[in-house]
């Protein structure tokens, strides 16, 4: 009976309706079939594998099951809170195989530190008597290098390996049926700026720390892979080191906990590829032991075996020079326009690390080579051995000019006697230009081998690759405007002060590519060390707002560039000028005949470039440079062949503006000033279906006859319009984004004025100010979601005694935004105010609208990050006092506070309590009725000018409400987010407020989506004739909105009885499994030390 009650509910259960609340993938064993989701009450995540009756009687025969503690040494002092999350999400993690493992921590609450070896004898000597139980110690090995620039920072590395060595030596030499992980844990590098040397500019601080991060690991390595380990003991090396997210706020802390959890997870059970954060995708995966590995990993049952191995050299990086005339002027030119190949006497560039060469060099897969400064091979500026063997422009231009100077040779920094002009630094940004064109400067002035005022010179600038690594730090320092602020007072430099000069500029190239080299684990790609070197590239998700910010401000940073020379600035006498040389603005990566990325382009690292790539790089700026202002090429294409160009017969200069007749357009043209925020609109598909549909999931945007709307402040358009403090209490209903319908779109962007465009007759818009032409907008000032059913009652009775309105026929819209009051007032009403009644509430106002309107979508938006508004600041008193007025719970409380995480927290659950309830299947049983989540609010993101300082005029007089220009940008990025599938909705707005952002209805999708229609577009593969209200669900996207599990299960079966097996099924199925546990752990489990100092935290 026992088992027909659970093979019956299995199946019947599968019929059933779960909501998936959680983005967690788990990995049990290679398939074919899609893995199921998983909900977040889930107790058991791996399934378990069936474990032998005795204990093994090997370390390399150990599975999680038979771990019954965790033991702690080493945990870093300055992050012991950090880590202590960490290694209790391990514990969690452990206990799906094991229920009563407990972590114990030596020297916890310590509050002097004590020495490694201190510890490890501790640890040992309170174990020491237990000769049948396993233990899993995990070895922490903190970074806390006293200053990592120290000329003795290789004497501390050996100091960290010696102790590491000492403590292991001690723990083996006391301890039995041992397993010890030993796991580096970065300090964040930022601390390093107390450092007196880290202010050298000539010393690239993140490299420097990532490299010494690598030496750490490799000598430990070498420690722990000698075969000195017998059967019961073994240690062995994480194979990357645990770095803190340097720059997550206390929001996203826990979701690097996480991460760092499962990297010691995975690590526990399987090799590492190098490859182990997760930087593109919004699942965490889980991996689970299987039948062929099911135990903990040691270098026995899991060799470490490398991923990828290649020689990164090419011996074709000579280049043939094709050009027969290479004869310098008649007599030396007294124009830049009129400059031969063979006139150029001298080479000079500044920049980053591309410049000087990190790496290029590099003969094999060693990643600390990395660190050497290659200049001989640098594209711009190298002058190693000659053009057969080492293309550079230098070696190109010697072909024209054998007596050419400036070039650098060899291997060091800029201040090596080799550098010469090459004075580009290692991890340089924009700022750093300034220092070294007056270095730059001085040398030229100063050295014999250069005629200052006579000769004539080519100086290659190329910055901007560390800047857009940093910009997410501070988007203000690093905004396009800034940074090319910073390039320009160095060309200014250059320009009053350096005769006879043609200086290139080279625009920076479009690094997101590069990206790719780390999305394919098979490359063996050093991820952890890059992500230190550029975290503002590598930590975006794929889809995210983040990762179209990082192209945004690349492809800004480029246009600025494009702006300073078209601006004419460098062109006022003939012996100076600076061109833009554009051929890095688009990025082909090269990729092998399989698909992936060709790794000998680049450095160890997968980050800095190859000889090969700087072979490359040399002909694509000689070509550029002979290339016409206005037809250059912008395009760096990896893969194909790149042959040189000469100088034409007609014209044998390097081009220039003048020789180019380029007509400079000049500084971009004022706009005029904006005199309303309407929109522009070209849909072409705006007619209604053929009849009335009769279906929720079949509405075109013509079939909406009535709009509207329910909230609060926003939606009443408080303020919206106001000038001054008289006018901020004034509701501009006939501006409010969702439901205003003043004038036309053209000149007022509301969602009815997008709609009218296709249905001129709606009904239910607001008009003007005040409550005189209030439609259905029956939002009020002030309203908690409390006073949302209230608002739903009144709503209902206003459009039945609305004798233009069908109630029965006429399909509506209403719009939904509330909950900023609520979070906005939370700290003073916590109970009333919770995340858990915000639902019971909002439950409520959708319970009646779906029971009593028919033909209806409802459209909600979910609630705004509000913690945004914290930037948005403005000299006024209406701003500095009014907007700590309207939400004290999140404008009062410090930055960093206890209270201000709280209140992020809630304001995160309620977005999570809104999906769940919406999209929980509650509203799903009728045809004509649906509830669908807008997700543009949901990672909310402050507007910001050209300067990354937050745009005000997106507000009104009080900083909190937003103005005309914000109520527009809410109606597009509303209109756009209904065009948009469920699963796939933009979850983030960009606040640009162009004319021309309106999405337009397609022939293949024409309706407005719901969660049913928006299944055939996530999952193609589903055959769909009528859209039926059951369908497979797919996976979702990196910034999917969350979609339930239905199944494809016929409905005859009644729904309490598929709940009650199910339940019934569950319930057995726990009470077996507890039992398998507790016979287990009652047969093998052994008194725990009491030890002193010991302290034992049951999880």
């Amino acid at each position: 009976m026992r088992s027909a009650l659970l093979i019956l509910a299995a199946l019947v259960g599968s019929c059933t309706q779960f909501t998936d609340a959680v983005s967690i993938n788990v990995q049990n064993e290679p398939s074919t079939k899609k893995s199921e989701k998983t909900e977040s009450y889930m107790p058991i995540l791996c399934s378990p594998i069936p474990a032998p009756f005795s204990s093994p009687s090997s370390v390399h025969a150990l599975s999680p099951a038979d771990i019954s503690a965790v033991y702690t040494l080493g945990m870093p002092h300055s992050q012991r809170d950090e880590a202590s999350r960490v290694v209790s999400r391990l514990a969690e993690l452990l206990s799906m195989f094991n229920p009563e493992v407990i972590i114990v921590h030596v020297n916890n609450g310590s509050v002097k530190p004590r020495s490694l070896l201190e510890e490890a004898e501790e640890l040992s000597l309170s174990l020491s008597h237990q000769v049948s139980d396993w233990k899993f110690v995990l070895l922490f090995v903190p970074t806390n290098f006293t200053c990592a620039c120290l000329p003795h920072d290789a004497a501390d590395v050996n100091t960290i390996v010696q102790e590491v060595e000492e403590a292991l030596q001690t723990l083996q030499k006391r301890l039995q049926r041992t397993l010890v992980h030993v796991v580096v844990w970065s300090t964040n590098y930022q601390q390093d700026k107390l450092c007196d040397c880290a202010k050298d500019k000539s010393i690239n601080q993140r490299l420097h720390k990532a490299t010494l991060l690598k030496q750490l690991q490799d000598s430990l390595n070498h420690v722990l892979e000698k075969p000195k380990w017998h059967n019961n003991f073994t240690a062995l090396l994480q194979s990357a080191p645990l770095i803190p997210d340097p720059i997550s706020d206390s929001e996203n802390t826990l979701s690097d906990v996480n991460q760092l959890a499962v990297q010691l997870w995975t690590n526990l059970l399987h090799p590492s590829t190098s490859q182990i954060e997760v930087t593109n995708s919004s699942v965490i995966t889980i991996p689970c032991p299987t039948q062929e590995q099911p135990f903990l990993r040691t270098q026995i049952n899991s060799p470490t075996s490398r991923v990828y191995s290649s020689s990164l050299t090419d011996l074709a990086m000579g280049t043939e020079i094709p050009c027969t005339d290479r004869s310098p002027s008649p007599t030396t030119p007294t124009s830049v326009h009129e400059l031969r190949p063979a006139d150029i006497k001298v080479v000079a560039a500044v920049g980053d690390s591309l410049t000087a060469a990190n790496g290029a060099g590099a003969k094999t897969d060693n990643l600390l080579l990395v660190n050497n400064q290659y200049r001989g091979l640098s594209w711009s500026i190298g002058g190693d051995e000659n053009i057969t063997s080492v293309t550079t422009l230098p070696n190109i231009l010697r072909e024209f000019n054998p007596s050419l100077t400036g070039f650098s040779e060899g291997i060091g920094n800029e201040n090596s006697p080799g550098a010469f002009l090459n004075q580009a630094v290692a991890g340089a940004k924009s700022r750093d230009m300034v220092q070294q064109v007056r270095v730059l400067v001085d040398k030229m002035k100063n050295d014999l081998r250069i005629d200052f005022h006579n000769d004539w010179k080519v100086i290659t600038m190329f910055i901007g690759g560390n800047d857009i690594c940093d910009f997410c730090t501070d988007s203000i320092i690093f905004s396009p405007r800034n940074v090319v602020e910073r390039i320009r007072q160095a060309l200014d430099i250059l320009h009053s002060e350096v005769p006879r000069a043609i200086v290139n500029l080279v625009e920076l190239l479009n690094v997101v590519p590069l990206r790719d080299l780390h999305q394919d684990s098979t490359l063996g790609c050093p991820t952890w060390f890059v992500s230190l070197l550029c975290p503002c590239i590598l930590k975006p998700k794929d889809g995210s707002f983040e990762l179209q910010k990082v192209n945004d401000f690349n492809r800004a940073y480029q246009r600025t560039m494009r702006e300073l020379i078209d601006s004419g600035r460098y062109d006022t006498h003939n012996n100076f000028t600076v061109i833009l040389q554009p051929f890095f603005r688009e990025v082909v990566l090269p990729t092998l005949e399989n698909g992936q990325p060709d790794r000998s382009f680049f450095a160890p690292d997968c980050f800095h470039l190859s000889q090969k790539a700087h072979t490359l790089m040399a002909r694509s700026l000689w070509n550029n440079m002979l290339e016409p202002l206005g037809n250059k090429t912008f395009t760096q294409d990896f893969m194909a062949t790149i042959e040189l160009k000469c100088p034409s017969e007609s014209i044998p200069f390097f081009r220039t503006a003048v020789n180019s007749n380029y007509t400079f357009p000049g500084p971009p043209p004022t706009p005029p000033p904006v005199t309303n925020w309407g929109s522009d609109f070209y849909c072409a598909n705006t007619a209604p279906s053929n009849s009335v549909p009769t279906s929720v999931h079949r509405i075109r945007p013509a079939d909406i006859k009535v709009v509207a709307a329910l909230g609060d402040s926003i939606t009443t358009g408080f303020g919206a319009k106001a000038k001054n403090l008289l006018q901020l209490s004034t509701e501009y209903r006939g501006v409010s984004w969702c439901i205003g319908g003043d004038e036309t779109l053209e000149t007022v962007t509301t969602l009815p004025n997008i709609l009218r465009k296709f249905n001129p007759e709606i009904k239910g818009m607001s008009l003007g100010k005040g409550s005189r032409q209030t439609g259905f907008n029956m939002a009020v000032s002030g309203a908690k979601i409390a006073g949302i059913p209230g608002q739903v009652r009144n709503l209902i009775d206003t459009m039945k005694s609305n004798s233009e309105v069908d109630f029965e026929k006429d399909w509506k819209l209403v719009t939904l935004f509330i909950g900023g009051n609520d979070l906005c007032q939370y700290c003073n009403d916590r109970a009333s105010l919770s995340p858990l009644n915000y639902s019971n509430h909002m439950m409520t106002a959708l319970d009646m609208l779906h029971k009593e309107v028919p033909r209806t979508i409802v459209s909600i938006l979910e609630i705004m990050e509000i913690e945004g508004l914290r930037r948005i600041k403005r000299d006024s008193f209406g701003c500095n006092v009014f907007q700590k007025f309207v939400c004290p719970c999140f404008l009062l409380v410090g930055e960093n506070s206890p209270e201000l995480a709280e209140i992020k927290r809630i304001n995160r659950e309620v977005q999570i309590e809104t999906e769940k309830l919406v999209y929980g299947g509650r509203y799903d049983d009728k045809e004509d009725f649906a509830v669908v989540v807008q997700p543009f609010f949901k990672n909310s993101v402050v507007p910001v000018n050209l300067d990354g300082i937050p745009d005000d005029t997106y507000f009104s007089v009080d900083c909190f409400h937003f103005s005309e220009r914000g109520h527009a940008d809410l109606a597009v990025a509303m209109w756009n987010n209904m065009l948009e599938p469920v699963g796939k909705k933009q979850t983030y707005n960009n606040f640009t407020n162009a004319r021309n952002n309106i999405k337009c209805p397609t022939e293949e999708h024409p309706y407005i989506f719901t969660r049913v229609n928006s299944l055939a577009i996530l999952n193609p593969t589903t055959t769909t004739t009528a859209l039926p209200l059951s369908s497979t669900t797919t996976a979702r996207t990196t910034h999917s909105t969350t979609l339930p599990l239905t199944g494809d299960c016929s409905a005859n079966v009644p729904v309490w009885l598929a709940v009650v097996l199910a339940v019934v099924g569950l319930l057995i199925g726990c009470a077996v499994t507890w039992l398998v546990f507790f016979c287990r752990a009652k047969r093998s489990k052994k008194e725990m030390p009491a030890a002193v100092e010991l302290k034992g935290t049951p999880f």
